[in-house]
């Protein structure tokens, strides 16, 4: 079997309505707000806040008036944990491995900055995980830049 490429703990996502009402309480644990954008779908907003040098949080809610897999996801489980996002240096290795070892891998995507791939959350551990493998130019498109990387740079 194949082996592995380097991965770590992006962060972790949390669905909300809101993402003004949920980031008080991050703000409360000592979190800071280094970002906010809409999807490149338009369907929801993502912020992501940073704890200390490495640990990252992100609030995922619902564009207003939109109806998407968020919509759905607040109406069956309410807010909570979402996803779980890795990031890996070579994805279409990372999918290859997990293939070998029958895990279903979904929702394969590439955008101009990064690509994206799902192990949806029917595996044993009950969690939807995100594979991310970020590309030049997805920090400089950004106002918090390196910040959103763990430790200022990707893998």
């Amino acid at each position: 079997m194949s082996k592995l490429p380097a991965m770590r703990v992006d962060h972790v996502g949390i669905a909300v309505e809101s993402i003004d009402d949920a980031e008080a309480l991050l703000f409360a644990l000592g979190c800071e707000k280094i970002h906010q954008e809409a999807s490149e779908y338009g369907e929801f907003t993502w912020a992501t806040y940073v704890l200390g040098d490495a640990s990252r949080l992100e609030l995922i809610a619902p564009a207003p008036g939109s109806e998407s897999f968020l919509t759905d996801y607040l109406e069956r489980q309410g807010p909570g944990l979402h996803h779980v996002t890795l990031e890996v240096d070579d994805l279409e290795r990372a999918v290859g491995v997990l293939e070998e070892h029958d895990v279903p891998v979904a929702d394969y995507a590439e955008f101009d900055h990064w690509s994206e791939a799902f192990v949806p959350p029917s595996n044993p551990t009950g969690a939807l995980f995100q594979l991310m493998e970020y590309r030049d130019g997805y920090a400089e498109h950004r106002e918090a830049g390196h910040r959103l990387f763990v430790g200022g740079e990707s893998l």
